[in-house]
């Protein structure tokens, strides 16, 4: 089952849970960190569309 290992979002407010968020209001800031976290974390980045990014992780444990 897929995990969501990070959030990436330009609200705080708008988005929850257990995972760890990184706010950043800058859109171009935004996308640079989705992508970077992609790579460190081994994961995939998933633009929701409404200014956040999801971080999954679909590795079997």
């Amino acid at each position: 089952m897929a995990k969501i290992v990070a959030i990436v979002t330009v609200e705080r407010e708008s988005v929850g849970g257990g995972a760890p968020i990184f706010v950043e209001p800058d859109i171009k800031k935004r996308e640079s960190t989705a992508f970077l976290l992609e790579k460190i974390l081994d994961a995939s980045a998933h633009d929701l569309k409404n200014g956040s990014f999801i971080l999954v992780d679909r590795h079997k444990e």
